[in-house]
């Protein structure tokens, strides 16, 4: 680990706004707060938000700016991207701002039921041979029906043409309400002002996708509490990319 990680996470031990709960960790220490976060420490009764994957937090940030009646908690496992996002809320001051460096496989450890309103997937990685993995699959819907009020929203905003497409499937297959879906983000017309507020907050990463060419979709949706989830049973066209200028490692066109 370079010397820059390691004074990132040392000064991300003495931030007051970061939770580092790793699966080692909250194996063996349940954490305490779940349940009260609102009480114990933003101090309000502001519905809670999620980002998960949260990267360098700038979508926490910048979303905690455009609704301050909210609380945003940022998720991620890297903690060296977290600490950016982090030092920003804390310089600015921002008190509708938290962070939590854990497993997103285990965030139902940290969050009691009815504790969180929302949750946005910004630019997750598609886990194009894994379905288990990717953030909109059954597996995490279900983990996210534990602490996610009844018929929470859960927005997806991805460069990925396979993850939406594979979420667009998996929302039909289970019937989920849709509230707004576009294949296009930045070049929809008739959008509403609510929708309009997030083309405000654009991240590094997006910037470079979107000056490739690539189109932003973005998919809200609505997750009932009842019902047993079903994956969709199909194959899907795979992206021709991992990431920004890195080609995809298989030679496979498609997959469930």
């Amino acid at each position: 680990m370079g010397k820059g990680k390691l004074e990132k996470f040392a000064e991300m031990e003495t931030f007051e706004n970061v939770f580092q709960y790793p699966f080692s960790v909250i194996s063996d220490v349940p954490f305490e707060m779940k349940g009260h976060w609102n009480e114990q420490y933003f101090h309000n009764d502001h519905p809670i938000v999620l980002e998960l994957g949260c990267g360098k937090g700038e979508y926490t940030v910048e979303l905690a700016k455009l609704y301050p009646e909210m609380n945003f908690i940022g998720v991620d496992i890297k903690g060296a991207r977290m600490w950016t996002g982090a030092k920003k809320a804390l310089t600015e001051g921002q008190k509708n701002v938290a962070f939590l460096r854990t497993n997103i496989e285990i965030i139902d450890r940290f969050f009691a039921e009815d504790e969180v309103k929302e949750i946005w997937l910004t630019f997750s990685d598609p886990q194009m041979k894994n379905p288990r993995k990717r953030l909109t699959s059954t597996f995490f819907m279900n983990r996210y029906r534990h602490f996610l009020v009844d018929g929470g929203i859960i927005h997806l905003k991805t460069d990925s043409n396979f993850l939406f497409t594979y979420t667009d499937y998996m929302v039909k297959e289970n019937h989920l309400p849709v509230l707004f879906r576009t294949e296009d983000l930045y070049h929809t017309e008739g959008i509403d002002e609510e929708t309009k507020k997030i083309l405000s907050i654009q991240t590094y990463y997006e910037s470079m996708w979107i000056e490739r060419g690539l189109n932003i979709k973005y998919l809200k949706f609505q997750l009932p509490r009842d019902g047993e989830l079903h994956e969709p049973d199909v194959e899907i066209e795979l992206d021709d990319y991992r990431s920004y200028h890195r080609t995809k490692r298989s030679s496979l066109e498609k997959a469930k």
